[in-house]
Parts: C-alpha cells; structure tokens; sequence
C-alpha cells in the first residue's frame, strides 16, 4: 500500500459564467492541498467522491439556469508520486427562464392554491434545484401538502413541455393516488421499555390515515425519551398499493440512559466528595415485585429516580432525592414531580477569619466555599500559615435549609401541543445560627410557601445534539403576601435593626419572582445529516421582586457570572453562567442580584454522534448582566465575552465540558479576561 494520493492543482477550462474559485467551491469532497481555504477540508483524492463533484458542478450551473451544462471531458493527471492534477472541461450552455407553469391531473388542491405553494413563478430563472426543494423536500413543499393528507402513492413528474429559444413551460403533472391507512405499526430493538411505554409517544396509530407530520413528530417524540439513539431512528416505511395500506417499522436501538456521578477526596477541609444516582427508567408500581427487577431498580415505566449526597466534610452537606412521572397514571401525558432536600453549612470562626483574610479598599474580605477568599474593591488577598483548617470553622455558626416540593404537569393542545403549564406547590425553611455571612439576618428560622406557575414550549428534535426546534419558558414563582397579614410596622422593624425585629420580620419570607428563558435551533446545511452545523440563539431576564419594600428577600436571588455550576457558598441563590467571568462577578459577596439579563448565539459543530458518546465543539458570543434592584433593570446595558469549548456525553456521566471564554468588559474595576470553564449537566 501506498501513501494517500492528494490533489496538487485543479483546472478549469471552458468556463465564463463561473469563475474557477466559484467551480471549486461546488465541489465539496475534491479539494486542492494547497490552499489555505480548504484547511478543514478533504484533501485526499478518492475516485467516487470525484465522481459526485463532477455532477454537484452540474447541479450548480443548474440551480443557475444553464440546464445545458456539461462536462466535455475529465481526467486526472500524476503531478508526483504523492498528488494529482485534475483537469476539468465545461460547456456552459445558455441561461433559461420559465415562461409558463400548468398543473394536470389535480384533484384534491384546486390549481391556484397549489401555484402558492410551488412560489415559482413565469419569467423566473429555471432553477431546477429551487423546483425539486419545491415540489419535493422543503418543509412546506407540495408534497409534504399531499404526504399530510393520506396521499403516499401521490408521486409528481415535471415535464419541459416547450423549449423556444431561451424559454421553457413547464407542466407539472400529478398522479394523485387514493388515501393511504396505516394498516401496521411495529417496533424493534426495544428492550429497555414496556412496549406500551414507547407507543404512548407515537402519533401514529393503526387505522389512522398516513400523516408525514405524524410520523416526524413522533420519531421526535422517542427521541425526547433519551433512552434510544437518535441518530439511527430511520423509519421503515412500506406501502401496499393493493390494499391502499401502509406498514410503519420503526427500527429502535437502545443505548443506556441512568447516570451515577461519584466523587471521593481529601483536601485541607478534610472528605470531600459527591454521590449522586439517576435512573431514567424506573417503575415505582414493581417497586415490591422483586422480578421485574432489572439490577438493583425496578424499571420499565420511563419514571425518573434522583438520590444526591454531598459533603465538604464539617463545613457542607447536602442531600436530595427527586421523583418524576411524565405519563401519571399512565392513560395522559400529565406528570407528576416530588422533591425533597436538606443541606447544613458551617461558618468560619472569627480568630480564623481575622487573621488570615483582610479587607481592602472598599473591599468585603469573605472565605468562600473551601477557604478562598477575596476583597471586592482593591481586590486583597492575604493569609497567615501559622493557622490551620483545623480550627477554620465553627459549629456554632450554622444555616440549614430544607424543602419539599409537589409539581403537577399537563401537555396543551392550544396553541399548539408542544406547549406545556406546570403548577408546582413548594415549602422551604430555612434555620440561621449565628451566621454572620446573610447581612439581612443572623439568627432565627425563615419560611416560604411558594406557588410556581410555569408556560413552556419545546419542540426540539433531540435533547443531545439538537438541529432545530426551540425552547421557551415563562414562569412566575409567588409567595402569598405575609406582610398584609401580620400586625407589624415593617417600617420600624427594619429601622430597629435588631435580631429580635429581624426574626419578626423574616419569619416568612415573601417575594415573586418572573423569569423568561429560550433557546432556538436553527440548522446551517443539511438538517438531517449526520455532521449539520446548528446556530443556537439564547435570551433570558429574570427578576425578584417584594410586596413591601422593608421585605426583600434575602433567599432566591441570582448569582451571576463564571459556569453556573452551583456551589456550597450560594445561599439558596440561582446560579446564572455567563462565561469570561468569575463564578459571582456580577454579584459577589456583599451584593444580591436581584434582576439579571442574559444573551448569546452559539455554533455547534459534532465531532461524534454516537449511541455510547455524544462529542460536540461549540463557539460563542454571550452578553449579560446582573442589577442588585428590578428598578434598574436594562436588558441593554450588558458585559460581553466569546470563547470556544466543547461537550460530552456519556451516558454514565452525562453531560460535561470545557470552555474557555473572555470577558471584554470591567465588573467592579476588574476586566473579565481569560477563564477556563467547566460545565457538568445540560442547562436551559
């Protein structure tokens, strides 16, 4: 075997519509290895792709209207023993135009209708590419028209009726056929699943007449489960023509979809570590039947099982455990969610604090998470080794907090039914005990009853790599108004400043709290390919507002800035990323975000879809900011950053990445400048 054979130089000859440039743009697998352009390119020489650039040149004088195009002739010379030159001869021909269009053989779409959707029209260049997209392959084509309303057998043949000069009328002639039923619809490869699982996603049923848009969306449907691959969902479509039926097979290939995420370490703050087991195919009604066991859980029913651990030794631990069913009761997509956390973090001790962090400038030294700390303002760092973590912390200084939450689901049908509305219903309490680090109260005990109320829609095509579709979000979270039921002056409470008044003050807490989130997916080249490039855009704004205004929450607030990865020093707040900043930047401590905006646009690009490994790379551009009050909210007045990362997926893991992102702007005198970001989990 020899080394592989390159391309040295390609030549075009005979060509004067086209530039030569233009020619070797059309040929998209045959490329020159010099040239700086085709960096990412193929540049080997391989006989087949050769072949089909030959014809995409023809399709590209086509798409122009020189429907007379030809190659005269080819060939491929040696240049070395390790390239060739590829000498290419056209003959262009002459430029086309439609003079005019007809229909025959309709039946089911009267003529001026379907001429509004073809959106071709007389004295038009002849763009034979632009016509089959019209008529074939585009979303909103006149098939997809016939392919929506039974018709399978529908098949449309363009004629050239008449070629004058340079002028040609087209017919477009129809064989319409009778409406297809589906009579079959079978699933293999699904072993993961009850079968009845899978088929309450489908749109298709036995019966029912054919419906493309049926067939699509439930492919999408499966796809959203997470628990087959998506890159291999092909339907098999075989129709029969005796009976005017259709067979539907639908080819599944499983691929494992519970994570487990395991931790273990030994830092100065002595174990830390995280256990946290998800299972996305459980079934809480075989929970007592030992045999339907399937490892250690019951699964087949697509519920979804959470259970967390996490420890920072004596300073942090927290624990959750989640329930979701997205079909409750089985017979609806309605869902059903519960949740329930407790965690407990321990203060710094004050001999600890004063000697080994300072202040500086108008700065608030504070020792976050495992012991780092900084001052805002003139940014001073300082630490005395003569002290160690064994006496960092205090046990008298402690905040705990806990929860539990009841959600309730249902999928619309209006406006359309990718819409969703969730009501969820959640208690939180929370104990402070001598700590120091929550300006608005050191001790006492807060409570909140908050009612969620949440608008969705998502019509993505797949929750791993997505190509198109979009996701929406418009929530409201409430507490009811406790101020205008207790019998206090909150004025004078929040002007004596004193534990005793805050305790009265903050026995519950009240707020509301709106937020907006989207995401669009929009498909570069081919949507259903295996390497489609996708635009991703990004717009969100959330904002935390009071009932009175001598009662602003302190819980619930957003912190801003870095991965949004959230950590033990986030009191309750909603970590927001925005990378080419710090974690906190736009609301470090001594500040509380409560209103926040956020931009971005993304290109995706994979690197590797698989059933066992998701790789995509990702570049960006991300604009946004944080305001300590709704009042000053500007969507406009944002700090920018870009930067590139990449994502993987394993299905014992889930999703993790690396970004690198720089910060164009000053945060509180400081440049954002270069950061390394880590990502673990998918965030909307």
């Amino acid at each position: 075997k020899h080394a592989k054979v390159k391309v040295h130089k390609i030549y075009i000859n005979g060509n004067q519509i086209l530039s030569d440039r233009a020619i070797k743009r059309a040929m998209k697998k045959t490329n020159e290895n010099g040239n700086l352009l085709n960096l990412f390119k193929q540049k080997k020489f391989v006989e087949s792709d050769y072949q089909d650039d030959l014809n995409r040149i023809l399709e590209k004088y086509n798409e122009l209207g020189y429907r007379d195009a030809k190659i005269l002739s080819d060939s491929v010379v040696p240049f070395d023993e390790k390239t060739v030159d590829v000498h290419i001869n056209v003959e262009e021909g002459q430029k086309y135009y439609i003079s005019d269009i007809s229909w025959v053989g309709n039946t089911v779409i009267e003529t001026d209708r379907l001429n509004r959707i073809l959106d071709i029209r007389p004295g038009e260049v002849y763009n034979q590419k632009l016509l089959e997209k019209r008529t074939q392959t585009d979303e909103d084509a006149v098939a997809n028209y016939y392919l929506n309303n039974g018709y399978l057998f529908y098949q449309l043949v363009p004629i050239e009726k008449n070629v004058r000069g340079d002028s040609i009328d087209l017919e477009l002639r129809m064989m319409e056929g009778p409406q297809a039923r589906i009579n079959r619809v079978e699933i293999n490869g699904n072993d993961r699943l009850y079968e009845k699982v899978v088929r309450r996603e489908l749109y298709i049923r036995p019966g029912e007449l054919f419906r493309k848009d049926d067939l699509v969306r439930s492919i999408r449907e499966i796809a959203q489960t997470g628990h087959f691959n998506p890159e291999n969902l092909n339907p098999d479509i075989r129709p029969n023509q005796e009976d005017g039926t259709v067979d539907i097979i639908l080819p599944l290939e499983s691929k494992a979809n519970d994570q487990i995420e395991f931790s273990l370490g030994w830092g100065q703050t002595g174990v830390i570590g995280k256990v946290a087991l998800k299972f996305t195919n459980f079934s809480i009604k075989n929970l007592f039947n030992p045999g339907s066991y399937k490892g250690i859980i019951p699964q087949g029913e697509g519920q979804t099982f959470t259970v967390s651990a996490q420890t920072n030794a004596r300073y942090y631990q927290q624990y959750a455990v989640s329930f979701l069913d997205p079909w409750f009761g089985g017979k609806r997509p309605n869902s059903l969610s519960v949740s329930a956390y407790f965690s407990r973090q321990t203060g710094v001790n004050d001999s600890y604090y004063n000697n080994n962090w300072y202040n500086s400038g108008y700065g608030y030294g504070y020792p976050y998470g495992y012991g780092y700390g900084y001052g805002y303002g003139n940014y001073g760092y300082g630490y005395d080794n003569q002290y160690s973590y064994e006496n960092a912390y205090d046990p008298n200084k402690v905040l705990q907090m806990a929860g539990v939450t009841l959600g309730f689901g249902k999928r619309l049908n209006w406006p359309d039914d990718y819409f969703s509305f969730t009501t969820e219903l959640s208690y939180q309490w929370y104990y402070l005990k001598n700590w120091d680090y929550l300006y608005y109260m050191n001790n006492g005990t807060s409570n909140s009853l908050v009612l969620g109320l949440t608008l969705a829609r998502n019509s993505i095509d797949s929750p791993l790599y997505t190509r198109r579709g979009s996701q929406f979000s418009l929530s409201l979270q409430m507490t009811p108004p406790a101020s205008l039921f207790g019998k206090h002056d909150w004025k004078q409470l929040s002007e004596e400043n004193t534990t005793e008044a805050k305790k009265k003050m903050y026995r519950w807490i009240e707020y509301w709290k709106l937020k907006f989130q989207s995401r669009t997916y929009t498909p570069l080249n081919n949507p259903t390919g295996k390497w489609t490039l996708v635009m991703m855009t990004r717009a969100d704004f959330g904002l935390l507002g009071s009932y009175n205004k001598y009662l602003k929450t302190p819980f619930e607030t957003f912190y801003v800035g870095g991965d949004g990865m959230s950590g033990s020093y986030s009191y309750a707040t909603e970590t927001v990323a925005l990378r080419g900043y710090d974690n906190g930047a736009l609301t470090p401590w001594g500040y509380d975000g409560y209103a926040y905006a956020r931009l971005g646009v993304e290109l995706h690009f994979p690197f590797m879809l698989q059933p066992t490994t998701t790789i995509y790379g990702l570049t960006f551009l991300e604009a946004g900011n944080a305001w300590t009050n709704v009042k000053d909210f500007s969507p406009f007045n944002l700090k920018r950053s870009a930067g590139a990362g990449v994502r993987i997926f394993l299905p014992m893991v889930g999703l993790m990445g690396i970004d690198w992102g720089y910060g164009f702007d000053k945060v509180f005198g400081r440049r954002g400048g270069s950061h390394f970001h880590f990502i673990l989990g998918q965030e909307f």
